[in-house]
């Protein structure tokens, strides 16, 4: 497991600080909030992966801090509440929880189901495409399983076509995304310079390309 940024919103300190140590002995990155208020300010400042959010803070609730999470974000919650209820669990999840855990509750459940849940939204924010998988989370590309080692503009240049797949796109356009907002200089041999170093990475014979194609006289384009 690579090293998750976890948000726990608690206002019981005994829970909250055990609840740290035993995460950040799992490997995560814990920060902690006692107040919706503080909670709010740490989630503003972004980079969490998962919130661990109490249904009763001292400065309202957990549905309302939800609520406003919700308007800015998807970052995955489970509620932790005492009040073990049919009708907080169903307000819970149509707030736009991912679980809703009662206590007292397992602390192996509840590592679980974070596991569960962190898993599946990092799976599904993998593009797979042809022989490749590509990792935006860690700007990371395999084929076949084997990572395949790309620079910083092989990669951006990759995603690019990709996510505009079975389009052409044009060399102004794709040095205008990839190179001029940079606001680097760049010359009229870039984009082929790059294309060629890719299709060298990409394809099983770079001489005869499947994925990226030339199309004369327009530019570029992954064919899927």
């Amino acid at each position: 497991m690579g090293q998750y940024r976890l948000l726990i919103i608690e206002d019981d300190t005994d829970l909250r600080e055990g609840l740290s140590f035993s995460f950040s002995g799992d490997g995560y990155a814990v920060t902690e909030a006692g107040t919706k208020r503080e909670g709010l300010r740490k989630i503003a400042e972004g980079g969490y992966d998962m919130i661990l959010l109490d249904c009763n803070l001292p400065d309202g609730t957990g549905f309302d801090l939800c609520r406003e999470v919700r308007a800015l974000s998807n970052i995955p919650i489970i509620m932790l509440t005492a009040r073990d209820t049919e009708l907080d669990e169903i307000k819970a999840l149509e707030l736009g929880v991912n679980d809703y855990v009662a206590k007292p509750f397992s602390l192996g459940v509840l590592k679980a189901r974070m596991k569960r849940i962190l898993k599946d939204r990092s799976e599904t924010a993998k593009i797979v495409t042809g022989p490749l998988v590509i990792d935006p989370g860690t700007c990371k590309v395999y084929k076949r399983d084997e990572e395949i080692p790309l620079s910083k503009s092989e990669y951006r240049l990759l995603l690019y076509l990709v996510e505009n797949k079975n389009h052409i796109l044009s060399r102004e356009q794709i040095l205008e995304k990839i190179w001029d907002s940079d606001g680097r200089y760049v010359d009229h041999n870039t984009v082929a310079v790059n294309i060629s170093r890719l299709r060298a990475k990409i394809e099983d014979d770079a001489s005869s390309p499947v994925w990226i194609k030339t199309v004369h006289g327009m530019g570029y384009i992954w064919k899927e």
